[in-house]
């Protein structure tokens, strides 16, 4: 496995993997995919895809957007029968480290309050609650919710 920047050709594998990942994760919660392909696009113009490539078969993907000393991560997606693995890990890894090396100095993010899982996993990676940011206009949950956000210090 090599994890490597994604290009404009490996959106349909990106909004796949999204795809599946959250609807893993998400099901009890949407009834509709995260992204679609020109949202994946969008997104590639603005900030960059860390995938994990498995002899062309990507296994796991990351977001990044550079903003100044600080840099935005989300989406974070495994594949489902790989998650559990470490490669969530891995892409936290290189992604810290990309956005460090480009002279970012903290790491923000942000998650739906109902994934009970994921606070323990970014708290044990150093990130600390920041604060609540409404929903995405348009998500329409079955539940209501918010996000909850995090920061880490990077260098």
């Amino acid at each position: 496995m090599q994890v490597r920047l994604a290009t404009v050709a490996d959106a349909d594998p990106i909004t796949a993997l999204i795809n599946s990942a959250f609807r893993h994760g998400e099901g009890f919660l949407f009834d509709r995919d995260r992204v679609d392909r020109e949202g994946v696009r969008l997104l590639l113009e603005k900030g960059r895809f860390l995938v994990s490539d498995d002899n062309g078969s990507l296994s796991g993907c990351v977001y990044v957007e550079l903003r100044g000393d600080r840099a935005y991560l989300g989406l974070l997606s495994v594949d489902p029968d790989r998650q559990n693995s470490g490669l969530g890990s891995t892409l936290m890894n290189e992604a810290e480290r990309y956005c460090a090396d480009a002279g970012c100095k903290f790491m923000d993010l942000q998650m739906i309050n109902l994934r009970r899982e994921l606070p323990s996993f970014y708290r044990n990676r150093g990130y600390i609650e920041t604060g609540t940011a409404p929903l995405t206009p348009g998500l329409n949950p079955k539940r209501p919710c918010h996000f909850i956000t995090m920061s880490k210090q990077l260098t």
